[in-house]
């Protein structure tokens, strides 16, 4: 693993339309000085990230309501200003089959639900020097 990015210039636009899962993960981010944004369904991502056009990591619930992950991935996939941003799942649909469809469907990463805290750390460190990480829990 690279050394570690300065986390605290780092901006996450989280996806999750479970406030609980919402609250453990910008505590997470915000322990390591990782500013972020919360956004409900994934008809609101692409709008979101033109407000905010210096996204590092989108972390992405695939089960949302209106659009699910996947249609929301396409759309930011299909935008010019964020089409090479990183886009990670982050779901309780956690299988080996999930896994493969969110890889093909050309997300950069899979993070399986329920979120272990000092797991879920060494994630974002991770994907945030670059890597991806794709682990079902």
């Amino acid at each position: 693993m690279t050394s570690s990015p300065n986390l605290k210039e780092k901006f996450v636009l989280v996806v999750e339309d479970n406030v609980l899962n919402f609250v453990l993960i910008s505590r997470i981010l915000g322990s390591l000085g990782i500013r972020c944004e919360w956004k409900t369904s994934g008809y609101q991502v692409l709008e979101a990230a033109n407000t905010f056009p210096n996204i590092d990591l989108i972390l992405m619930d695939i089960r949302l309501p209106y659009e699910d992950g996947f249609t929301a991935l396409e759309k930011i996939r299909g935008s010019a200003i964020h089409k090479n941003v990183m886009v990670v799942a982050v779901t309780a649909e956690a299988s080996p089959e999930q896994l493969a469809r969110a890889r093909q469907a050309g997300f950069n990463g899979f993070i399986g639900k329920p979120i272990e805290p000092d797991r879920f750390t060494r994630q974002i460190t991770r994907l945030l020097n670059g890597e991806e990480v794709w682990e079902l829990n």
